[in-house]
């Protein structure tokens, strides 16, 4: 029987072969590099960890993040040292990638099934859930700063169960307070999170 190998690979564009080759023990589910630096890469994996490699030397990472139950979804830096991730756990952390740290936990969504997508902004981290809402946290307090449920404006849908729903995409504009989210029915919805 053939074992399954799983990884990330790192390309140039200027050559037909990845130029580096990161053997991981379970599906990748999301890769981020940290801005500061194009060297740090946090992986979010299947294994309900986040691996954090520098590419100089990737035969192992630099730390692995534990904490979450089930599989990392997404990762996303809010500055170079500070990381979001989420997972299919219905939690969201928040990482110190400099002092290698556990910053906070946020519930609130549901998340147990689907990749419902996360989204940063500054000082605001944004997801869906499957709950067919969009949730927004602030990095300092755990419970949601605003929610916003999506109803559908379709008549023929009004026999529809809302919660056979969900969020599957959020995207903050850069810099700004509006927000897009976009759920499994196909609705796309434009949000601003008023100060």
């Amino acid at each position: 029987m053939q074992q399954q190998v799983f990884g990330v690979k790192v390309w140039c564009t200027k050559q037909e072969a990845s130029v580096i080759n990161i053997d991981m023990k379970a599906n990748i589910c999301s890769v981020k590099y940290n801005p500061g630096s194009s060297f740090y890469v946090a992986v979010g994996s299947a294994d309900h960890h986040i691996h954090y490699f520098d590419l100089r030397n990737p035969s192992a990472p630099v730390h692995v993040f534990g904490g979450h139950k089930k599989a990392v979804s997404y990762v996303k830096f809010l500055s170079n040292n500070e990381l979001a991730s989420a997972s299919t756990d219905s939690t969201l952390r928040l990482w110190d990638v400099k002092d290698n740290l556990p910053v906070r936990t946020f519930r609130g969504h549901k998340n147990e099934k689907n990749f419902v997508g996360l989204s940063v902004n500054n000082e605001y981290i944004a997801c869906g859930s499957e709950t067919n809402e969009v949730f927004v946290y602030h990095k300092a307090i755990s419970k949601p700063a605003a929610s916003h449920r999506f109803v559908s404006s379709n008549l023929d849908d009004a026999d529809d169960d809302p919660g056979s729903y969900f969020i599957s995409a959020v995207c903050w504009k850069s810099d700004s307070p509006t927000m897009l989210a976009a759920n499994s029915q196909g609705t796309i919805k434009v949000h601003v999170l008023a100060p």
